[in-house]
């Protein structure tokens, strides 16, 4: 997505379905891990923690990861949507074309359940070095780790809704059952993880008072 923000922020609000909240949780995540990058680049440059420069700069570095990773699915999970509006428009007079069309609907709204998952499981991950930050980075930078979490925990919350609102039209049963799950699972991890966070940043935070 090569938009500026207000014309992102713009896109979104139009009547057009895409990009959705689905995109704006892939967003959301990368923000959460550009949050956490900052706290990381300014705690291998504090001064007096010259022997954490390694350590930090690595976290720095898998942050940037998530941040590309993110971004990307800012984009591919509005072009799924717009692969399931294709579906749907196919034509359908003839028998080979309803199995076609059917088959193709199938492929599409599994594709558009698969990206909110990897959204959830990128943003979960994050939240991984996001605690290490809270606990042990630059405190002066405590309460961004802490926003970081919060916009990470959104993600994954925000991916889970469109799991399940995608899910609805799969007609694998058994596959839908499995994917609910392991989306259920990721939310309450990711939930548990922002608790862990948000104490550990307080703890921080109350030093300073």
């Amino acid at each position: 997505c090569n938009l500026k923000v207000s014309e992102f922020l713009q896109v979104t609000a139009s009547e057009s379905p895409a990009p959705g909240g689905g995109s704006i949780s892939a967003y959301i995540g990368a923000l959460g891990a550009s949050l956490a990058t900052m706290v990381a680049n300014l705690s291998s440059h504090k001064r007096g923690w010259d022997s954490k420069w390694e350590e930090f700069s690595k976290l720095a570095e898998k942050g940037q990861e998530y941040i590309k990773k993110l971004e990307n699915l800012v984009d591919e999970d509005t072009n799924a949507f717009n692969q399931i509006i294709k579906a749907f428009r196919l034509s359908e007079k003839t028998n080979a074309e309803k199995i076609e069309k059917t088959e193709k609907i199938e492929k599409a709204t599994l594709n558009a359940i698969k990206i909110p998952l990897e959204i959830m499981n990128l943003s979960l991950e994050s939240m991984h070095i996001i605690n290490i930050l809270a606990k042990n980075g630059n405190p002066n930078s405590v309460s961004d780790a802490g926003v970081a979490a919060l916009c990470a925990r959104s993600a994954v919350l925000g991916g889970h809704f469109n799991v399940l609102i995608n899910a609805k039209d799969l007609k694998n049963l058994e596959l839908k059952k499995q994917l609910i799950k392991e989306a259920d699972l990721l939310k309450q991890e990711a939930l548990k993880k922002e608790e862990q966070i948000i104490s550990n940043t307080i703890k921080v935070i109350n030093k300073f008072t």
